[in-house]
């Protein structure tokens, strides 16, 4: 449970800021007192419990401060820079800053961060870091560069991990994001790329950080209103390589997608984060608490008067720009529970009696908060307790992630997955992974109403799964009629048996497109050839034939008539494509799945006759594009290739020949592949007459052609059919 107290303005007048509010509001030496910078020439002290300024400094006219003052916790003195280059240094008795030390650099900074425990550093724009004391030694040397051209520094921010000091900074580059890392106990930088995860691309709008055991957790705002997380290891595996991060939600919608300004983030404590921003489009803006681990918005206060989107947070208060007045929030955050999430949280205690710290630091703790009268006896109590959590065996984390699997709720499995896998692979990576799918497909079957999709997607995406590691994963999807993950298992299972493979094609052909429209599915094998279709098309290309053979239809050139009857038709056929795009791209993972044709043709004959035809419809649009092409490939990633299409239709036809032949729909279909193999003899037979050597190739295709000018029966059709491909494609 979280509790927003009223607000104060810090400020007696309005800060002479520009539209963005003041440039930063930075901790002194004392708890109580804050640097504020404005962003034109002022530096002010206050003191936040009095409510008044302490002291004032400004550069002359003419300058502008550009980097906000930071106070150096080792000698108690103030530092600021202006004009991008220019540094001073001072202290609470000077009064004029052009009379304090001053230092031209040689390159133009863009922060001076200063935290305790450790000197303040430089950090420049073009992504160099250096230590305050070894720049003063020599303001002008020279200024490496780290960022690649373009990047654009967004954030950045300097915390102390394990007692070493860390800085981490974003980059922006075409709206492509970048995180950099960089360690100064063992001189490590890291690059990361930041993957939003969104289909569209969305704005970064704010940037906060929290540090835990193992990885350093990274929350965005983002231009859509949602809260994103990512998991950066505080020991990554190849730190040198440039490494990629996902993002994954955190919070969904808690400000307006259409905001575009005073929007903010800021991280409370492990389990409450505050947003500042417009819930709605239309409405004001407002100061929000949210607890992440229920997802539930504990408390918020109007801002009438508007803010610049900017948010500090020190100790238990929040600071602001409300207005044009620097406002100060006070809040208190209590021991995140469910109770307490649902704002159903009794407060039993005693008014003079305080609740047990949410913190607790073992290392500078003894004895605080113990009773007087038993504090030996507490003493030893605690040390017992050391002394058995020290001797405990470690856990294995793969062994503590099964245990969350069985009780846990599915958001926080999904939390304590991301975390391992971003820990570093052992060799048994994949059967730990195969156990992992194992227990979540176990309690999904003991809990009907548990569905980690998330999880699952995770998993497969590891690319180190095969069906044998998890036999279950496709049947469960096949249950749930999830497309996504059967698309993602076909494209990455080497070993899926013909009767699955054989179950997901019924799936994606009996789908309804309104379904698939609200599906995400990756749309690599069919963006650079598809074509928008309209509901119906390929109804309408096919309704006017009728059903059966007539005698007129038993020569080749009744054939060839009644093709050229409808020519609108037959160059309908070959731009419009008979499915959705997004049924395409499933129909695409069947094709480039490995199979054996003895096992795949019983199954295939379950098929429904209207399904089998409709595959054969796409199969046969795939290779007229195929054709438009002088390699014979079609463009795009991953795409199916000429091969692999004619190895379906030829499957197609062996097992259901007898069925499709007797639809009306399929017959114009069925004369235009007859229309595709006679073209392909008489290719064959022109060559012929310049290549004698390819004789016995024309005789055995002339053969064929004999056969088929008296209703050739089924294996006639399908032999000529794979004959003429296999043909065509050894020519090209």
């Amino acid at each position: 449970m979280a509790d927003l107290e009223e607000g104060f303005a810090l400020t007696a007048v309005p800060l002479g800021s520009g539209p963005d509010g003041p440039l930063g509001v930075e901790q002194s030496d004392k708890t109580d007192q804050f640097l504020v910078t404005d962003s034109g020439r002022t530096v002010i002290l206050y003191k936040v419990s009095d409510q008044k300024p302490l002291g004032s400094w400004s550069v002359k006219q003419g300058q502008i401060i550009t980097c906000p003052a930071v106070c150096n916790f080792q000698t108690g003195e103030y530092i600021i820079v202006h004009d991008n280059k220019v540094l001073r240094i001072w202290n609470n008795e000077d009064v004029n800053l052009d009379k304090v030390f001053k230092a031209t650099l040689s390159a133009e900074v863009y922060r001076i961060h200063s935290i305790q425990g450790t000197e303040p550093l430089v950090l420049f724009k073009e992504g160099a870091v250096r230590g305050l004391e070894a720049l003063l030694a020599e303001p002008q040397q020279k200024i490496e560069t780290v960022i690649s051209d373009e990047e654009v520094i967004k954030w950045t921010k300097f915390f102390m991990v394990f007692r070493h000091p860390v800085l981490i900074f974003i980059t922006e580059k075409h709206g492509n994001y970048f995180v950099y890392v960089q360690k100064f106990n063992s001189r490590i930088l890291s690059k990361y790329t930041l993957l939003l995860g969104q289909e569209e691309k969305c704005v970064i709008q704010s940037f906060s950080t929290s540090v835990g055991r193992k990885f350093i957790s990274l929350m965005s705002l983002s231009s859509d209103g949602c809260v994103y997380e990512t998991l950066i290891p505080i020991h990554p595996s190849e730190p040198e390589k440039n490494q990629r991060l996902v993002q994954s939600q955190l919070l969904k919608s808690v400000v307006s997608g259409s905001a575009r300004n005073g929007v903010a983030l800021a991280i409370l404590d492990q389990d409450h984060i505050a947003v500042l921003g417009a819930p709605l489009p239309a409405s004001k803006e407002c100061l929000s608490v949210w607890n992440t681990k229920f997802q539930t918005l504990q408390t918020s206060k109007e801002l009438p008067q508007g803010t610049s989107g900017q948010l500090w947070y020190y100790g238990e208060n929040l600071f602001m720009l409300h207005g044009k007045f620097l406002t100060v929030v006070p809040f208190k955050c209590e021991v995140s529970s469910l109770a307490g999430a649902l704002g159903k949280l009794k407060h039993s205690q005693d008014p003079g009696i305080h609740a047990t710290p949410h913190f607790v630091n073992w290392e500078t703790s003894q004895g605080c908060g113990l009773g007087s009268q038993n504090s030996e006896q507490s003493k030893r109590i605690l040390r017992r307790r050391k002394v058995e959590v020290s001797v405990q065996p470690e856990v294995p984390a793969s062994t503590q992630l099964l245990a969350t699997i069985q009780k846990d709720s599915e958001k926080h499995i999904e939390v304590e997955l991301r975390k391992f896998l971003a820990t570093k692979r052992t060799p048994d990576f994949h059967t730990i992974i195969g156990d992992v799918i194992i227990g979540l497909l176990g309690r999904c079957k003991a809990e009907p109403s548990f569905y980690p999709r998330n999880c699952l997607m995770q998993l497969v995406q590891t690319h180190v799964l095969s069906y044998s590691l998890c036999p279950g994963l496709m049947e469960f999807a096949l249950e749930k009629t999830d497309v996504q993950i059967l698309q993602l298992c076909l494209q990455q299972f080497p070993d899926i048996p013909e009767s699955v493979t054989c179950a997901c094609l019924k799936v994606f052909l009996s789908i309804g497109d309104d379904t698939l429209q609200d599906t995400d599915i990756n749309m690599e094998s069919v963006s650079d050839y598809m074509d928008p279709v309209q509901d119906g098309e390929m109804e309408g290309q096919t309704a006017f034939l009728q059903n059966g053979f007539s005698p007129e239809e038993d020569n080749c050139d009744s054939c060839a008539q009644k093709l050229k009857e409808k020519p609108q038709a037959t160059a309908d056929e070959s731009t419009s494509c008979p499915v959705t795009t997004k049924r395409a791209a499933l129909l695409n993972a069947v094709l480039h799945s490995a199979y054996s044709e003895t096992f795949l043709l019983p199954h295939l004959k379950d098929i429904p006759a209207q399904h089998s035809t409709l595959f054969l419809q796409y199969l046969y649009f795939l290779y007229l594009k195929c054709s438009e092409n002088a390699t014979m490939t079609l463009p795009g990633t991953h795409p199916p290739t000429l091969s692999q299409i004619m190895d379906w239709i030829c499957l197609l036809l062996d097992a259901n020949f007898t069925v499709v032949v007797m639809i009306p729909e399929a017959k114009r279909l069925l004369l235009s592949l007859y229309k595709f193999v006679k073209s392909q003899i008489s290719i064959c037979s022109e060559l012929n007459k310049i290549e004698p050597g390819k004789r016995c190739v024309f005789l055995t295709l002339s053969s064929i052609t004999r056969q088929m000018h008296v209703k050739a029966p089924r294996p006639s059709l399908a032999d000529a059919l794979r004959w003429g491909f296999r043909f065509h494609e050894s020519l090209f």
